[in-house]
């Protein structure tokens, strides 16, 4: 089956250079899911920053509070387009080292 990315950004805002960063994150990470559909960028304005995937949005600046952090749209973006697909580092939880005993 062939996915797509949309990122959708402000243009008033500048915010261009940051969805073609988030469109690359995506597409190095999915290349496989993404052949054949791929990724692309769409200007818009008002402040908006949204993260479509098979036009399902996965990100919203407006209603997630800002810009996301690319692990956790990573994991968004695998669990609509290929639910069970293991991310290595990004699904590790963070593990704080127990202090050393004296």
């Amino acid at each position: 089956m062939t996915h797509t990315i949309r990122v959708v950004y402000c243009t008033q805002c500048a915010w261009m250079l940051r969805a073609a960063w988030v469109a690359q994150e995506l597409l190095t990470t999915f290349q496989n899911e993404l052949m054949g559909g791929g990724a692309t960028l769409e200007p818009g304005t008002g402040g908006i920053f949204e993260v479509y995937a098979d036009e399902v949005l996965v990100w919203s600046r407006k209603a997630d509070g800002g810009f996301p952090d690319i692990v956790a749209l990573k994991r968004r973006v695998r669990d609509r387009i290929a639910p069970g697909r293991p991310l290595g580092h990004a699904d590790r939880a963070a593990v704080t080292p127990a202090a050393p005993d004296h």
